[in-house]
């Protein structure tokens, strides 16, 4: 395997003799917002909810957010490449190879999940502008609509006017080529500041065409004034990433390319770009006791992918923008002697897809297929929040959204390619569904509280499980419906200090599933028959001493309940790419006020592959077990770092794929071996 002793390199100059410790506090008050959409203290909320804070960001080994996502409770993480997140999906609670579209993943409550089925840019945010990680566990459509059936991750960008006026520069170096570079600026006063940052990465990857470069800009420009705040957000960036394709294993004909050459490749000549632009306005005020938020926002996102597949090539140009207009409002009042904030809102969203497919990139202008698609929704909610006694607090919300896509294919016999090609009829959809949600919380005494929560939540298809091939493999529009869920879950929580723990058991059911089906002729898209997801989350921090210690533990169960696919019941079948087993272990050890070593060591249990709904496959995605370390040390205004990841070496993917004919075949994409980096930071001051 291609690997740098480069990461080692820094590891004796960086250690230190231990003397006093220097750790901050767990303060269990935390500020939030994801949970209603307004600030409050995290400590009683009728849900469950984790805060990634901006020290533990700091800590990780990890050099990506989906990986620092995974080593969560609930939180799962597939990766295709292993080069700087290109290709990673976030699942919770087990939803598979749908997790990235149930999971609802907002930046500062902007909502980044699309109407087509592209990965979340996540190197488009660099880790040193993340304040702090909201995730809620469970459905939570009320507050956040379509797609949040699994629950919501809240990326919370830090704030200009919480900064000094200063600058940083900080370079990265590691395997395989990678370079790092981000300049950071900070401006500001009493009531106004600004904060920029710009990052440009690239690294050749572990694999054959596995290139990957990344630009991204990213600003933050703040007013206070005497009512409240007004925010302006703006950024950009480019991604260019070569696709290596996957590892193909036949073991009845000796074929096993993921033991004797992984990071080879059969596809040299498959690539995809990426650009996008995104601004937010928000506004927040204060009306004597009434609360009101206000956000605007528009994105754009431009894509180009091209397909080699064996000499008959796809070459795709998508072009999407995206407006969202979302008012709010909140009003605490007392009614019967009980206190009450209620919060009403609206989002208003539109998307406009437009998808251009030729034989190669020379070609475009005079494409096969022109998809258009307008997809609108508007969403109405209401909550209420209730404080029934001083110990207990109890929630109830409501939310009704109208959902419209019209959609048509302009097909060109004539152009270069489309001699066997389709067109598909052009067609519309007209959908509503609502979610409701009840909560309650119980503090037993200042450490310890109970918490309970009843939901129902929906999603509705994206363009891309829209617009698929018939039986016959011609395009075609197949409108599916609205995907519902209900859940229930339920915990314990206890905090004290820099000590707490968490546990909470969930039970949800699933109707209607919208699933992409790429693998099986003459199924096309479809909603599943019913599923069930159940299981068990548990999370434990405790300081000792100089030793900050972080467990995190998954038990989950999904499966079908009843159905056919195939010819195969499916009741009682495993969903595919769901562990039943997660196990993150985590310490940071704070050898003095200048240097911390951390550990990371994270256990995934074995797993169904993709395209074995009905677990006909002996064959499983295996068990694996990840350690990484990170050693820090601050010298004066310096920052150095050295990373290793993967310690072990050992050889593991998360996604694999069987093969339809052959019951012995299937493609899997390995991910890299031992690798580090090493990076310095300088702050101007």
């Amino acid at each position: 395997m291609r690997q740098t002793s480069l990461a080692l390199a820094l590891g004796v100059a960086l250690a230190s003799p231990a003397h006093a410790e220097a750790l901050s506090e767990y303060v269990w008050d935390t500020i939030v917002v994801t949970p209603s959409r307004f600030p409050q203290a995290l400590s009683d909320q009728a849900a469950n909810a984790t805060v990634i804070t901006r020290q533990d960001i700091a800590d990780s080994p990890q050099a990506t957010l989906p990986e620092i996502l995974a080593q969560q409770a609930g939180i799962g993480m597939r990766d295709l490449y292993g080069n700087n997140a290109a290709a990673s999906t976030v699942d919770l609670r087990g939803f598979g190879a749908a997790g990235d579209q149930n999971t609802l993943i907002l930046l500062d409550g902007r909502r980044l999940n699309d109407i087509d089925l592209s990965a979340i840019d996540w190197a488009a945010l660099p880790l040193s502008t993340i304040e702090r990680i909201e995730i809620v566990r469970g459905g939570s459509s009320v507050l956040h609509g379509a797609g949040a059936v699994a629950g919501v991750v809240n990326i919370i960008t830090r704030s200009p006017l919480r900064m000094s006026n200063q600058a940083a520069a900080k370079v990265q170096l590691g395997s395989f080529s990678t370079r790092n570079a981000q300049l950071t600026g900070n401006l500001a006063s009493d009531t106004a500041g600004l904060r920029i940052t710009a990052d440009h990465f690239r690294s050749d990857g572990w694999r054959d065409n596995n290139a990957s470069t990344q630009r991204s800009l990213n600003g933050d420009a703040r007013w206070k004034h005497d009512r409240g705040e007004l925010v302006f957000k703006f950024g950009g960036a480019t991604q260019e990433t070569r696709l290596p394709g996957p590892r193909t294993v036949e073991p009845d004909i000796g074929l096993n390319e993921v033991a004797t050459d992984p990071e080879g490749t059969h596809t040299p000549l498959d690539w995809a770009k990426r650009k996008s632009y995104q601004a937010g306005l928000n506004g927040s005020f204060e009306f004597g006791r009434t609360d009101v938020m206000l956000d605007l926002d528009y994105r754009n996102k431009q894509q180009q992918a091209y397909f080699d597949f064996g000499g008959f090539p796809e070459f795709k140009d998508a072009d999407l923008d995206m407006w969202n207009f979302s008012p709010r409002v909140r009003r605490p009042f007392e009614a019967g002697g009980i206190a009450h904030s209620l919060v009403l809102g609206a989002d208003v969203q539109r998307w406009d897809y437009r998808l251009r497919t030729s034989n190669a990139p020379a070609n475009i202008g005079t494409p096969i297929n022109r998809v258009a698609a307008v997809q609108n929704s508007t969403g109405l909610y209401v909550r209420d929040e209730m404080q029934l006694n001083p110990a207990t607090k109890f929630s109830l919300g409501g939310r009704y959204e109208w959902f419209e896509i019209d959609a048509d294919d302009r097909f060109d016999a004539a152009a270069p390619g489309g001699l066997f090609g389709s067109g598909a009829l052009a067609g519309s959809q007209n959908e509503a569904e609502y979610a409701w949600e009840m909560g309650i919380h119980h503090r037993l005494n200042p450490q310890h509280a109970l918490f309970a929560r009843l939901a129902r939540s929906f999603r509705f298809a994206t363009v891309d499980e829209v617009y698929g091939f018939s039986p016959g493999f011609t395009h075609e529009f197949q409108f599916l419906k609205p995907q519902t869920s209900q859940d229930v879950q339920a915990g314990w929580e206890w905090g004290s200090g820099a000590s707490r723990l968490r546990t909470a058991a969930y039970y949800m059911r699933v109707k209607d599933e919208i699933h992409l089906d790429t693998y099986t002729t003459g199924i096309g898209n479809t909603n599943f028959s019913p599923l069930r997801r159940y299981g068990a989350e548990f999370e434990a921090y405790d300081r000792l001493g100089p030793v900050v210690l972080r467990a995190a533990y998954t038990l989950a169960f999904a499966e079908f309940t009843d159905g056919m696919l195939d010819g195969v019941a499916l009741k009682g079948r495993e969903v595919p790419l769901v562990p039943r087993h997660k196990l993150s272990l985590g310490a940071v050890w704070h050898i003095d006020e200048q240097t911390r070593l951390s550990t990371d060591v994270q256990y995934v249990g074995n797993q169904r592959m993709e395209n074995d709904e009905p677990n006909r496959f002996s064959q499983k995605i295996p068990a694996y077990t990840l350690v990484d370390l990170k050693l820090m040390r601050q010298v004066g205004n310096w920052q150095l770092a050295v990373a290793l990841n993967n310690v072990f070496d050992t050889d593991y993917y998360s996604y694999a794929v069987h093969s339809t004919s052959n019951t012995d075949r299937f493609n899997a994409y390995p991910l890299p071996g031992r690798n580090g980096w090493v990076s310095v930071e300088y702050t101007f001051k």
